[in-house]
């Protein structure tokens, strides 16, 4: 399957059906189109926190607010309860701590987008 894309802002996800995965070839290509999905999704989210650790009064990890963490949690279990929210949880948590990371790392100024048609990681 191909590469997820980034066309006039959104993103398509090929997605194959579970039947259709009756081989482990095609359950880890499958995987690997999910992967490659999340790479593109967890950049760009790394990129919009990155935004807003700028506008926040106290950015960084010192700026972190628990009630908006849970809400988020709250919301993807919501989403995903086969995951629940311990798990949820564990994976959010690692997502903020690597875009906060990203973003004190990343130069200052307003996030660089990629040329339209491409992913983030394309460019």
């Amino acid at each position: 399957m191909p590469d997820p894309t980034l066309d006039d802002g959104a993103l398509t996800v090929p997605l194959a059906p579970l039947d259709d995965l009756t081989t482990l070839d095609a359950a880890r290509a499958a995987i690997d189109d999910i992967d490659a999905a999340l790479a593109v999704l967890l950049e760009r989210r790394a990129a919009v926190a990155g935004v807003v650790q700028r506008l926040k009064p106290v950015g960084g990890f010192a700026g972190r607010d628990p009630e908006r963490e849970r809400a988020i949690v709250a919301a993807m279990a919501g989403r995903a309860p086969a995951l629940g929210a311990g798990r949820l949880a564990r994976i959010v948590d690692v997502i903020i701590e690597a875009g906060l990371e990203a973003a004190a790392e990343a130069p200052a100024g307003p996030a660089a987008e990629p040329p339209a048609g491409r992913a983030p990681s394309d460019a």
